[in-house]
């Protein structure tokens, strides 16, 4: 693997949790590389560090120890201010309980990375309305999340992970709160996804989800137990 195609380099990734006198290893000495345009799914059932892994690599927690590289730039001691400016910028994310502002529109929910950017409103709404389009909510743009399915709030969360544009989506089980059908639709919207460009990687319980990805890391107690890539099984 070139390094130059390398997005996300992990490397010796520990997180300890001390609950009394007991320390409990979230992540135990883990390392791994995604490389640009790449679709990875993190699988492990509950407890096996696959979400903790993935608010790492997304600067959305720090590691007790350990290195990350987000596009070539070290995250590790980074400063609060710090992260939040290069998640702004690199990162787009998409949760599973959708994590939308109830009393505002699609559009508002969609513009809300930019606002706390400083983009122009005019440039806000500009951008928000491309990326509804995107996901096929152009008729939904004044309806507030209560109004749409579950399908629909999902589409909402995407557009707004794409506002900035940024190089890497991040998705913590996506369609776990969907049926089968308005799961397959954002999949089949992340795959198209992946095809322009974007490098994704997803956190899933679910093996049929994960088949979606052109690469399975499957977790468990904290550590990287298997890998799956293109058919190839590597243990």
């Amino acid at each position: 693997m070139d390094k130059n195609d390398i997005i996300i380099k992990a490397t010796n990734l520990f997180k300890i949790y001390n609950l009394g006198i007991e320390e409990v290893y979230a992540l135990n000495n883990v390392s791994l590389s995604v490389k640009k345009g790449e679709f990875v799914a993190i699988m492990g059932a509950s407890g096996s560090g696959k979400s903790t892994l993935m608010h790492i690599l997304g600067c959305l927690d720090r590691p007790t120890t350990g290195t990350i590289l987000l596009d070539g730039v070290d995250t590790s001691l980074m400063k609060k201010d710090e992260l939040a400016e290069i998640r702004n910028k690199k990162i787009g994310f998409i949760f599973q309980m959708f994590n939308l502002l109830a009393r505002v529109s699609a559009l508002a929910n969609a513009e809300l990375p930019l606002l706390y950017n400083g983009t122009a409103k005019e440039e806000r709404h500009k951008k928000a309305l491309v990326a509804l389009e995107k996901v096929g909510l152009a008729e939904r743009i004044n309806h507030h999340p209560s109004e749409m399915s579950g399908g629909q709030q999902q589409r909402v969360a995407i557009a707004r992970a794409l506002i900035t544009n940024p190089p890497i989506i991040m998705a913590d089980e996506p369609t776990g709160n969907l049926d089968s059908k308005s799961g397959k639709e954002i999949m089949d919207i992340l795959k198209a996804l992946n095809k322009a460009g974007h490098t994704i990687v997803m956190v899933t319980h679910d093996r049929t989800v994960a088949d979606n990805a052109e690469r399975i890391i499957i977790m468990k107690d904290g550590v990287i137990n298997e890998e799956i890539n293109k058919g190839r099984t590597n243990i």
